[in-house]
This record gives structure tokens, sequence and C-alpha cells, in this order.
């Protein structure tokens, strides 16, 4: 089973490319990252945090179905904003208030190469906004103030040191 690439790895400041090749491999691919995704006890993951620059995430949150994103593109953003504590499974161990829309509408595709457009609120629209920026080369950290980023990047040195 891959691993999940942590904070450091400079894959995680790289943009995604865009996926053409819609194939049975890509199936099983994402398959394996259901699987990780659920043995790391997360509910968001990016291709990008287990080393593959491709532009598909996937969501599996409570009382929601499981979600393939493919070359996804968020269309809409509501104006009301909400603050969230977010985590992610590239920075373990680390949290933060994030601000972000409340709603938001996004395009993609499916596993089969299917157009979709959904509109989102709530937990599953926190984390399709984090998930995209993954396959961006954004990290949740990215989004707060850069004293209180370097903090928490500090702090994550201290609690991973090898």
């Amino acid at each position: 089973m891959s691993h999940i690439i942590t904070l450091g790895n400079e894959l995680l400041q790289q943009k995604s490319s865009i996926i053409t090749d819609f194939s049975k491999k890509m199936e099983e691919d994402i398959s394996s990252m259901f699987e990780i995704m659920a043995y790391s006890k997360g509910i968001g993951l990016a291709s990008v945090q287990i080393g593959d620059l491709r532009q598909l995430f996937i969501t599996s949150i409570p009382k929601d179905k499981p979600r393939v994103f493919i070359n996804p593109e968020i269309i809409e953003t509501s104006l009301d904003l909400v603050d969230y504590e977010e985590g992610c499974l590239s920075v373990p161990g680390i949290n933060a208030d994030i601000t972000r829309p409340a709603h938001v509408k996004i395009q993609a595709w499916d596993v089969k190469g299917k157009h979709f457009i959904i509109q989102a609120e709530g937990l599953l629209a926190r984390v399709i906004q984090h998930e995209f920026d993954h396959i961006n080369g954004i990290l949740f950290i990215d989004r707060l103030h850069p004293d209180k980023k370097q903090k928490l990047i500090n702090l994550y040195n201290r609690k991973n040191k090898h």
C-alpha cells in the first residue's frame, strides 16, 4: 500500500496535471486511494498525497456517498464564509481554523469519464475545497497568516523529529 507523503515533500507544492486517460488502471488507482484513505482514517485524499500528480481527489464523509473528482474545477463559491478546524493526512497532528466559502459548485468527471456538476455545503464543501487546494499545490496551512503558519510548521517539526 502506498504511503501518504507529508509536509516537506516538494510534490505537495506542485500543480497536478489534467487527466486524459480514463483507463482501467485509473479505476484501480482510485480503489487503492479509497483503501489508503480509510486506513488513514481520512475523509478526503488527493492523488498528489500519494505522490501522483494527477488532478484527482476522493471524498468519503459521514452521511454521504464516496465521491471521485477528476479534473475538478470550482465554478462558484458562496459569499458567506465559515471557519472550521481542518487537519490533513499530509500534515499529521496539526489542526487550524481555516476560513472558506460555506457553499461551492464544482464540475468534474467521474471514474468512467462522465461529466457532472454538484453543489455542496457543510463538510462536503469544506473537504472539496481542501482537496482542490491539494491539486493546486496548496496546503491548508498556506491559508494562514505567515506567523501562525510558521508556528504550526515548527510544532509539526518538533512532533515529527526522526
